[in-house]
C-alpha cells in the first residue's frame, strides 16, 4: 500500500465536475483506492457522492491510499488529479 498526500488547488474545491473526472479514472482499478479527507473521514473516489461528501475545499491537504496492481502510478495519477486547478468556464 501506498499513501500520498497533496493540497486542493482548484479555487472551488472538488465539486461534481472534478469528482466526476477522478471516479471515471479510477472505474475498473483491480485494486483499493480510500481518500481522507482533512478531518479523518474517509471516501471511496469510484463514488462522486463520496468523495463529496468528504467536502474538500481549496487548500485542504487530502491523503491518497492505493493498494493493488501499479499502485504507485495509480495514486500519482490521482495525486494530479486531486491538485489539478480545474476551470469550467
Amino acid at each position: 500500500m501506498i499513501c500520498k498526500k497533496t493540497t486542493i488547488q482548484n479555487a472551488y474545491g472538488i465539486h461534481c465536475r472534478p469528482s466526476g473526472i477522478i471516479s471515471q479514472a479510477v472505474r475498473g482499478y483491480q485494486g483499493r483506492i480510500i481518500v481522507r479527507g482533512p478531518d479523518g473521514s474517509e471516501a471511496s473516489p469510484e463514488s462522486v457522492l463520496s468523495l463529496l461528501s468528504l467536502a474538500l475545499a481549496n487548500g485542504d491537504d487530502v491523503e491518497i491510499a492505493v493498494e493493488g496492481p501499479d499502485e504507485e502510478q495509480k495514486c500519482d495519477e490521482l495525486l494530479a488529479l486531486f491538485s489539478k486547478n480545474y476551470d469550467f468556464r
